[in-house]
C-alpha cells in the first residue's frame, strides 16, 4: 500500500537535496496535505511542491520537526527489516573500530535511524527512543536487537524530555531480561562501574572516548584537576598513567560514589581524592587558595540547551574557563571542553582567547578533539557534531 503524501511549499525541498532528513511543520503545504489527517508515527511520501518525490518519512504532525526522512525509495517501511539492515551495517562499523563491545551502536541520523539512540554495555543495551515514529515499531526493533545481539537485558531509557514533546511516555522499563546489579564496562583500559537507570542519558558518555585517550598518557607525574567529573572517564585513565594526583570533583553525590568505587576498581584509589562541589565554587575556592593544578579538565554538561540561552550559557562557558585558567600552574594544560551544539567550535576559541588575554597569559592550542568513530558525523546535517575539546599549552605572558 502506497503511503499518503506530504506536500513541501515551493523552494521548502532545498534542506532534503543536500542530504538532511528532517521537514519542519511550516515547511508543509497543509491545502495540498493537512497535517491533521496523520497520526504521530505513520509513515508517508514527501513530494516537492513540483510533485518531484523526495522519499519517504515517518511523522509526527504535532511537533516542530514534523517528519524525518527514512529512505529516497517512496515506498520504505519502517520495520523488522530496516532495523536488520541498518543496525546490521552500524555494528559492523564499530566492530571494525572497537574491539570489545562498549560503544554507542546507534547514533540517530547518521545510522539512518533518526529517533533512535542506543548505547551497548556489553551484553546490556541502554535504548533511547525519542519519536513517535520510532516508538510505534519498538516492538520489531526489540526484536531485531535480541536476534542480532543476543542481549542479556535491554533498557529502554524514556527519560528524556524529547519524549515528552512527543507526547510520549517519560518512564523507563526493562524491556528485556535482567540488569545485573553490577554492570561493569571498559574503555580506555580501564574499568568503570556505571549505573544505567538512574544515571545521566543512557548512562555512561563514550563520545569523549578520543579526547580522554589523547589526555591520559600526558598525566604522568602531574597534578590533575578534573572538573565535572562525573564517574571518573576523564579522571581514572590519567590516574592509570601515574599521575601524582587526580582531584575529581563533581555536584552530584551519586556520581562521586561511583567515581570512588571505580577508582578502587583500578587499583588508583591512593592517587585519587574525589569532593562533592559546585564546580563554580570549588574554582573560587581554590583560587583564594592560590591551589594549582599542572593539568586542568574542563568538560561541563550541555550548558545552551536551546539557542534562546545561549547568552546566559555562553556567559557560564567563559566564567569557568577563565576561572580554570587561574587554577592552572605555570606551563600548565587546560583541556576545554562542550558538548552544547549550539556553542560554536568558534565560539569556545573566542572564549578561550579572550580569558587567557584578560589574565594575562598566553595560551596555544596544540590539539583538538571531537566526536569518537561510535559517535559520526552526518555531513548534511550539522545537528550531529556537537561535541568540541581543545587541548591548551598555557604559559606565562610572553
Amino acid at each position: 500500500m502506497a503511503h499518503p503524501e506530504l506536500f513541501l511549499k515551493k523552494n521548502e525541498d532545498k534542506r532534503l537535496r543536500k542530504g538532511h532528513l528532517w521537514v519542519f511543520s511550516n515547511e508543509v503545504d497543509i491545502q495540498r496535505s493537512p497535517l491533521n489527517q496523520f497520526a504521530p508515527g505513520d509513515m508517508v511520501k514527501i513530494v516537492a511542491s513540483n510533485g518531484q518525490i523526495m522519499g519517504s518519512a515517518y511523522i509526527n504532525p504535532g511537533t516542530l520537526v514534523c517528519a524525518r526522512l527514512l529512505s529516497k525509495k517512496p515506498s520504505a517501511k519502517l520495520g523488522a527489516k530496516m532495523f536488520t539492515a541498518r543496525i546490521s551495517r552500524a555494528l559492523a562499523l564499530r566492530e571494525r573500530f572497537y574491539d570489545k563491545s562498549f560503544y554507542r551502536l546507534i547514533f540517530g541520523e547518521s545510522d539512518g535511524l533518526p529517533g533512535l539512540v542506543i548505547d551497548r554495555f556489553g551484553d546490556v543495551l541502554s535504548v533511547q527512543i525519542t519519536t513517535a515514529g520510532i516508538e510505534r515499531q519498538k516492538e520489531p526493533l526489540v526484536k531485531v536487537l535480541i536476534e542480532l545481539l543476543q542481549p542479556q537485558a535491554i533498557l529502554l531509557k524514556n527519560d528524556n524530555p524529547q519524549r515528552e514533546l512527543e507526547g510520549l511516555s517519560t518512564e523507563s522499563v526493562c524491556i528485556y531480561g535482567e540488569i545485573p546489579e553490577q554492570l561493569i564496562i571498559e574503555e580506555n583500559n580501564a574499568q568503570f562501574k556505571i549505573d544505567i537507570v538512574a544515571g545521566q542519558k543512557t548512562g555512561w558518555f563514550y563520545d569523549h572516548r578520543s579526547s580522554r585517550a589523547l589526555l591520559a598518557p600526558l598525566a604522568k607525574d602531574k597534578t590533575v584537576l578534573d572538573l565535572f567529573s562525573y564517574t571518573g572517564g576523564w579522571g581514572i585513565p590519567a590516574a592509570l598513567h601515574n599521575a601524582q594526583q587526580v582531584t575529581c570533583v563533581d555536584a552530584s553525590a551519586g556520581a562521586i560514589k561511583l567515581a570512588e568505587h571505580n577508582a578502587h576498581l583500578n587499583q588508583v584509589s591512593d592517587n585519587m581524592q574525589f569532593i562533592q562541589s559546585d564546580v563554580f565554587d570549588y574554582l573560587k575556592q581554590a583560587r583564594l587558595e592560590k591551589r594549582r593544578f599542572d593539568i586542568v579538565i574542563l568538560d561541563p554538561p550541555a550548558l545552551i540547551k536551546r539557542k534562546k540561552d545561549f547568552k546566559t550559557g555562553y556567559e557560564a562557558y567563559r566564567r569557568l574557563n577563565h576561572l580554570a585558567l587561574q587554577v592552572l600552574a605555570k606551563d600548565g594544560i587546560l583541556v576545554s571542553a562542550s558538548c552544547s551544539y549550539h556553542l560554536s567550535k568558534a565560539n569556545l576559541h573566542e572564549i578561550l582567547r579572550s580569558s587567557a588575554r584578560h589574565i594575562d597569559r598566553n595560551l596555544t592550542i596544540v590539539a583538538t578533539g571531537g566526536q569518537a568513530a561510535d559517535h559520526p558525523i552526518h555531513p548534511a546535517i550539522s545537528e550531529t557534531e556537537y561535541l568540541t575539546s581543545y587541548f591548551c599549552a598555557v604559559s606565562e605572558s610572553l
